[in-house]
């Protein structure tokens, strides 16, 4: 069974908790939760606190709200949960490893990595804006690849996409508990290969640093654009099935 969640404390099963990045709904995991179905995986897609259309509020929602949802939805697994964490998601979902790393069973960052302790995405983000809209692609494209994804992917994610709210951005990353670095983690590594990251991670690298503190970690190449989840969605619900079942 699979399910698709539109927004948080919605009921959940065990298996796999899917994360979008910035802009994105849970609706951006479709295609993925279509194969993990037809692959027998258990998961559910998450829509974070401030992307969420219907919300009137959504300008104003924090870190602490996205956070919040996320221990919401573990809370209502029976038992630790896989995290899926793409791109800019790594933020609220550091923030849980710090708070609850034996309820989770896996982290796996699609395409991101975990966030260092004291960091914003934006920290100097103006007030008083609705929030981060969607850059033009011909912009985003000089800050995430968008390989493998044609003009129909490209004219959904125009469409659905949501600003992210400046207040997420602005707030930083408070981390202390030194238990999340146990918590067994994978790099699907997909505009980035896995060699690159392994050297930038040794080399102290200020983005990548914080990986390099996890004990057991695992790494899986996906050569394709910053989100996979378009562009090559039966392999990577491969990968998902695979770890879920591994653990």
């Amino acid at each position: 069974m699979t399910t698709n969640t539109s927004g948080p404390g919605l009921p959940l099963i065990p298996g796999l908790l899917l994360i979008p990045g910035h802009w994105l709904g849970a609706w951006a995991w479709d295609e993925v939760l279509e194969q993990l179905t037809e692959l027998g995986c258990g998961a559910t897609a998450l829509t974070l606190p401030g992307l969420d259309r219907n919300d009137p509020d959504r300008a104003s929602r924090t870190l602490d709200d996205q956070v919040a949802a996320i221990e919401q939805a573990i809370a209502a697994n029976t038992g630790p949960v896989v995290i899926v964490a793409h791109s800019g998601a790594n933020a609220p979902v550091s923030v849980v490893l710090d708070r609850h790393p034996e309820r989770v069973r896996r982290v796996v960052w699609v395409d991101s990595g975990p966030a260092a302790s004291g960091t914003a995405f934006a920290p100097d983000f103006p007030e008083g804006t609705e929030g981060l809209p969607l850059p033009p692609f011909e912009v985003l494209r000089e800050q995430a690849s968008t390989e493998g994804l044609g003009a129909g992917a490209l004219e959904r994610f125009r469409a659905r996409a949501l600003p992210e709210p400046g207040p997420v951005l602005r707030q930083r990353v408070e981390l202390a508990n030194e238990e999340r670095y146990d918590v067994p983690t994978t790099f699907v590594c997909c505009s980035m290969p896995s060699a690159q990251l392994r050297e930038l991670v040794r080399a102290g690298h200020p983005m990548f640093a914080e990986a390099g503190s996890f004990r057991n970690v695992d790494y899986i190449d996906l050569p394709t654009g910053h989100w996979p989840m378009w562009s090559r969605p039966a392999d990577l619900a491969r990968i998902l099935a695979t770890i879920s079942a591994d653990g």
